[in-house]
């Protein structure tokens, strides 16, 4: 970002929008708008000829889309900082800019003086989603973390789950043997076969991932 001025590149294929955000920014010490496109291909040349400290970007254009400018700007000049903004609050197209690389991802429908601070924060290389995206990004997440520890014990049986998790807890095979109702060698058996299904080498390893896995919220 240059020291004294926020250079901006604006790209959307409609015209009045160019013109209504040039007329904001330009109004706004410190900013001033550098350049303007109406295409994915247009954004890159002029973004690698006018090395603009943000570019904002619309993601639905002719041709190619704004995500794939996104992409190719961010190979080309890493350091320009980019806010994709759109009027449609769509989670795939979400965390496909993200994907993208884009620094932060605000509707149209937001306010001018919101709009103002968001190219200012990316500007300092913040990053910055809506705040009604937000919430769908969280959830997103979590979901997705959900997810991954349900597959971790996926191959597990619900009895190797309980001695797993009491491997977690320290338990020796004769601790763990009592508390189940087994024998120790039953036991050694099972843990045996808990570590070829998740292809472990060792008890501390089987506890270490049943603790990053969250072993407890499973059973």
């Amino acid at each position: 970002m240059s020291q004294t001025t926020l250079r901006v590149l604006l790209v959307d294929d409609h015209e009045v929008v160019r013109v209504g955000l040039r007329a904001l920014i330009e109004r706004q010490p410190g900013m001033e708008v550098v350049g303007e496109a109406g295409t994915a291909q247009e954004a890159v040349t002029q973004a690698e000829r006018l090395a603009p400290d943000v570019v904002v970007l619309d993601i639905r254009m002719p041709g190619d889309t704004g995500l794939v400018a996104c992409r190719q700007i961010k190979v080309r000049r890493p350091g320009t900082q980019i806010i994709i903004l759109t009027s449609y609050p769509d989670d795939e197209v979400l965390f496909d800019a993200i994907a993208a690389g884009a620094d932060g991802y605000v509707l149209k429908q937001i306010g001018s003086d919101d709009l103002v601070r968001a190219l200012e924060r990316v500007g300092r290389g913040e990053s910055l989603l809506d705040p009604a995206v937000t919430d769908r990004v969280f959830a997103r997440m979590r979901e997705a973390r959900q997810r991954d520890r349900a597959s971790a014990f996926a191959d597990l049986t619900a009895q190797e789950m309980q001695i797993l998790a009491l491997v977690a807890e320290g338990q020796t095979n004769r601790e763990i043997g009592n508390v189940l109702h087994l024998s120790e060698k039953t036991v050694r058996n099972y843990v045996s076969e808990i570590l070829r299904k998740l292809e472990l080498t060792s008890r501390a390893q089987a506890a270490a991932y049943a603790a990053r896995h969250r072993i407890e919220e499973y059973l």
